[in-house]
Parts: C-alpha cells; structure tokens; sequence
C-alpha cells in the first residue's frame, strides 16, 4: 500500500471517516496538503456532510494544532451581536454593554478559527473581516484603537457563494480572498458505496450505547437504502439508523419496514403528479398551470399567423367580415364613390354598407375670459346666498371689499 494512502488511512481512523469513494478521498488529500500552510481555505458542500471535521483535519495537521481552535456558526448569532462577538466590544459601546470584551479574533490569536454558514454573514461584518484577512487588523466595537491578530480563517458553507455575489448578498472581494484553496465534501447521494458501510457502523454503535443487538439489512433494503436521496446526507442516515435501532421489533430488516422510517416525499420520483381521472381540468402544481397557459398561448399564437396569412392570400375576407362588400373593378373613384385596393391581379372595389343619414350640428365655442367666468362666479354666489354680500365673500375667498369692487366694476346689481 502507498504511503499517503497509509496516512490518509490515519486520518480516517482518527476522525472517524468512514467511506473509499473517490470523491472523498480526494477532498480528504486536499485537506492534508493545504492543512502545514496558513492558507485560506473555504469548504463547500451540503448541510449534514461533515464541512467540521475538514476543518479539525486542517488544523490539526498544522503548525498551529497546539493553540486555540473555535468553531463559530455565523447563521446562529444574531446580526447586531455578530461583531461583538468576533471582534470585541468596548465598555459603554452599545446597551447592555457593561463591561469591555475580548471577541474570538482576539482571544484565539495564533490558533485557528472556523467560519461555519459563511454565506449568513452581515455585509458589514463581511467588510469587517476581509481586513483582517489582508492586513491582520480589526477594531473592536465602539473603540478607534487598531488592533493586530495572527488567526487563520478556515470558512464553509452550503449555499453558492459566486451567485449571492451577483445577487449583492455576499461581497465579491472577500468571496475571492476566501477561496483561496476551495475543498468541495461530496453529498452522501454521490458516495453510493460508501452509504452502507456508515450504516453498519452507526448501527454497531448505537447497539453498544442501547444494549441490543446491531440491526442488518437484507439485500433489498441495501438497494432501497443506496438508492434513496439522502437530502440531510450523513446526519440523515446516522438519524435513520438510531431510529430503527431503537423502534424497529426486527433485528433483520427488509425493504418493506426499511420504508416505514424513510420520508415518503424522498421516495417519490416523480416530476409531476397526475391529475385525477375524474378531474382532468384541476392541476396538482402552478407548474402546471403554468405549463396550460404556455401552450394555451402558443396555440393562440399559431391561429393568429393563419389567420393573418389567409388575409395576405384572400384581403376580401375581412372586409366582408365587417359590412363592407368587395368587387373587382378597373375604374376606381373617390369623393364619395367606392374605394379601391389592390389584391391579386386586378383592383378591388370596397362599398361601405348603407348608413342612416345624420343631422350635422352647430359647435358652439364655450367662453375662456376669465373676467367673464369671474362675473359668472360672483353672481351665482350672491344668489346662494340670497345678495348675502358678507357670506358671498366668504364663500369666494375674497374680502368684502374686493367684493365690493368688482361688484361696480363689473355693473352687478344683485
């Protein structure tokens, strides 16, 4: 046997690894290579994967494995603490801040801290910490002293780092510096092999803690089991495998009570569920309906291109279809006589239908003088009420006075 596999073998043993899948051992040497540096390391993979234990290997195959190790979950502290927490707080900083405080860059200086969720952190504390990966400084809050800190960042997450940049939910600048050396954990779904041989073991280990006889599956349950998604990963199975340590009344268990402890919305494949017979117009999903609309849309699309060829091909049709009547004809005439069109090969004549005559009307301009609508105005208000000269004003905005001068100018006696 190879010597690294020897080592990689140690490390397994030692952190309680189990699995041979290619993907991991791969991720597993990443880790055992980068671990003798100080590089930023970033760990990627789905919740329930094991992102900590990379980050224990790291540090402890480093030359910093003789101080402090802290792992911080930075989606479990709330935002208007989160600073506090990393970076200290001085006395009187905030509310509630009665004493000044040593945040984690401080207290774990030359050890080793682990940046869990890093995708939940604030934008500002973001901010905060990409200067302390370049240059090694931070302030504490509430303080304007800077302080110098020597602590290697080893980050994880599960989510797409690069696409909450373009979203403007994570910084571009600390997504790069964090990415140094990128260590991606393989979902339990792409580690087939591996799935029964952690069944076993957590099996055997929940049988010494209970005091039972270790669960074994039959050859269908294994094919149920590896086949099935494991969207919680490693953290699922282990949970899987407790439960039917404890519950299950059978010590060989077949596909059939394997079931009975697996989520039935995993087990279900299918894409889309079908409507039932008796109601073929209701659908189970918006996909659905959206899918309907789609291709009512597209059929309502296709009519209008045949309709709008048959026009180009036979104009008569529509003016048919709206009263007019159509003819051929080589002597087109117009000031009241029938139009004409080109279609086809000779000119076509378009008489409009009969219509019943109509009187035509006067217009009468209305007035625009202001003086005149002033006038107007003036005089419907002395009439509301009753050549009340007082209460005219009032209701017009203007004083008596003003009243009574344009009463004069304007020859108003009411």
């Amino acid at each position: 046997m190879p010597e690294i596999d020897v080592e990689l073998q140690s490390i397994k043993n030692r952190f309680g690894i189990i699995g041979n899948s290619p993907a991991l051992n791969y991720a597993l040497r990443v880790a055992m290579q980068v671990a003798p540096t100080d590089l930023t390391v970033l760990i990627m993979g789905e919740s329930g994967v094991g992102k900590e234990v990379f980050s224990q290997i790291i540090h402890s195959l480093s030359a910093r494995k003789h101080n402090p190790f802290i792992a911080v979950n930075c989606g479990a502290i709330p935002e208007g603490t989160i600073d506090s927490e990393l970076f200290g707080h001085e006395k009187g900083s905030f509310t509630g801040a009665v004493d000044s405080r040593k945040g984690y860059f401080e207290t774990v200086n030359g050890g080793t801290i682990f940046l869990d969720e890093i995708g939940e952190m604030p934008l500002g504390t973001q901010a905060r910490l990409l200067r302390v990966l370049e240059t090694g400084e931070f302030i504490r809050v509430g303080s304007s002293r800077v302080q110098k800190t020597d602590v290697r960042i080893i980050a994880a997450t599960n989510k797409d780092l690069l696409e909450l940049t373009q979203l403007h939910k994570f910084r571009e600048d600390l997504y790069y510096r964090l990415n140094t050396v990128p260590i991606r954990v393989p979902p339990l779904r792409e580690r087939k092999e591996d799935i029964p041989l952690l069944f076993r073991k957590f099996a055997i280990d929940f049988a010494e803690r209970y005091r039972t006889v270790p669960v074994q599956l039959t050859p269908d349950a294994i094919e149920l089991l590896i086949n099935y998604p494991w969207r919680g990963n490693v953290r699922e199975l282990k949970n899987v495998a407790e439960q039917i340590s404890v519950l299950s009344q059978q010590r060989v268990v077949n596909a059939d009570e394997l079931r009975k402890y697996l989520p039935e919305q995993q087990l279900m494949n299918l894409p889309v569920l079908a409507p039932h017979p008796e109601k073929q117009e209701e659908f189970s999903s918006e996909r659905d309906i959206l899918f309907k609309l789609f291709f009512d849309l597209k059929k309502d699309v296709n009519d209008l291109k045949k309709m709008f060829f048959d026009l180009l091909q036979h104009p008569e049709t529509l003016f048919q279809r709206s009263g007019f009547s159509v003819e051929a004809a080589s002597h087109p005439d117009h000031h009241g006589q029938p139009s004409m069109i080109t279609g086809g090969n000779s000119p076509i004549i378009i008489r409009q239908p009969q219509q019943e005559p109509f009187q035509a009307h006067e217009k009468v301009e209305e007035s625009l003088s202001i003086s005149e609508k002033e006038k107007e105005l003036i005089i419907k208000a002395l009439r509301k009420h009753r050549g009340k000269r007082k209460d005219a004003a009032m209701d017009l905005g203007i004083s008596e006075r003003t009243l009574y001068r344009k009463l004069k100018e304007y020859n108003i006696h009411e």
